[in-house]
């Protein structure tokens, strides 16, 4: 099936015109949905808990910010970019009662929607604007006048302009800057959890610590299995994603080509794909949507030990090390935390 895909031109900014988009959340995603669309010209207010400690960036980033009920009561669009796990009850306790027939419901990603711990009112528009990659890459993008594809899909249309209004949106955000290509919310949902467990997030982490180690359990020095198997990472993704695989291995040595075309496979072989469909199956039937939200309901604990025992891995602490080494990096940097 042929996909739709906009630019700039396909999409009108004047829809917003009038219009108040209250933001609720302000993290990664959050931050540059509202900072983005104002630079574009757009009334847009953040909606956040009083004792918000993102309050404060929000504000000092020249911002209106108002409690999340609040903000859903004055917009014409809501658009959520709180954390899965919380965005049910906010939307339920804050943003729902605060709905008025005809207004338009945004999502940030379809996780909620998808697997009905959403269920808006059938009067309310809702549209989803997914930016193919995180905040700080979004608003980092934007000001430099490029931009981040992005992917719309709409799930209820009772006004009729669901999709007009999703474009005008994606645009404000930058994304037609780049492509914005629509979709459905079920794709989106699926292939975005399976990429981040199998391949972008999970995957490539464990196969990065997985190689330090095998490294450093033969004797070699921490220092030199860190630049082999986690630094040298971005060398060899920015090329990728400059021209593709076929980019990556004319920039490399013959002797790495070789070694990447030979023991790839042995690596990454049917198993691995096998396990990828098992992980698959899970995001489909919904088995991975209960284990979060039931994980996070119980108080995160397991969570909470697995992201501390990532973080106290000697390989981190190597990283840091070698980084401080590297002062430039800390120049420009699209995470800070005490802005975004």
């Amino acid at each position: 099936m042929a996909l739709n895909i906009y630019y700039d031109k396909d999409a009108d900014l004047g829809r917003l015109d009038g219009k108040i988009v209250a933001v609720i959340g302000y993290g990664s995603q959050g931050h540059a949905h509202a900072q983005n669309p104002q630079a574009s010209g757009v009334n847009v207010v953040v909606g956040l808990r009083k004792d918000s400690p993102s309050w404060a960036k929000a504000e000092s980033a020249g911002l209106r910010v108002a409690t999340a009920a609040d903000a859903a009561r004055e917009a014409d669009i809501a658009m959520l970019t709180l954390p899965d796990e919380t965005a049910a009850q906010i939307f339920t306790e804050d943003i729902e009662p605060n709905l008025q027939p005809g207004n338009y419901l945004a999502v940030a990603h379809g996780f909620n929607i998808h697997f009905g711990a959403i269920q808006p009112a059938d009067d309310i528009n809702v549209f989803m604007v997914a930016p193919k990659g995180p905040g700080h890459t979004v608003r980092s993008n934007y000001e430099q006048g490029r931009g981040v594809p992005s992917l719309i899909a709409v799930h209820a249309d009772p006004t009729g302009d669901t999709k007009q209004i999703a474009l005008a949106y994606a645009k404000g955000i930058g994304g037609g800057r780049a492509g914005i290509i629509e979709t459905n919310f079920r794709e989106e949902t699926e292939t975005d959890l399976f990429g981040e467990q199998a391949v972008l997030c999970g995957g490539l982490t464990a196969l990065m610590q997985a190689g330090y180690e095998t490294l450093v359990e033969a004797g070699y020095s921490p220092e030199m299995a860190y630049f082999e198997t986690i630094h040298e990472v971005k060398l060899i993704v920015d090329l990728i994603y400059e021209g593709g695989v076929a980019n990556m291995r004319y920039s490399v040595s013959n002797t790495a080509e070789y070694g990447d075309v030979t023991r790839g496979p042995r690596v990454v072989d049917a198993d691995t794909k096998a396990r990828m469909k098992e992980i698959l199956k899970e995001i489909q039937t919904g088995a991975f949507a209960k284990e979060f939200i039931l994980e996070n309901r119980s108080g995160g604990v397991q969570f909470r030990a697995l992201r501390r025992q990532g973080e106290e891995h000697p390989m981190e602490e190597v990283g840091a090390r070698l980084r401080n080494l590297m002062p430039w990096l800390k120049e420009q940097r699209l995470v800070d935390r005490s802005k975004n």
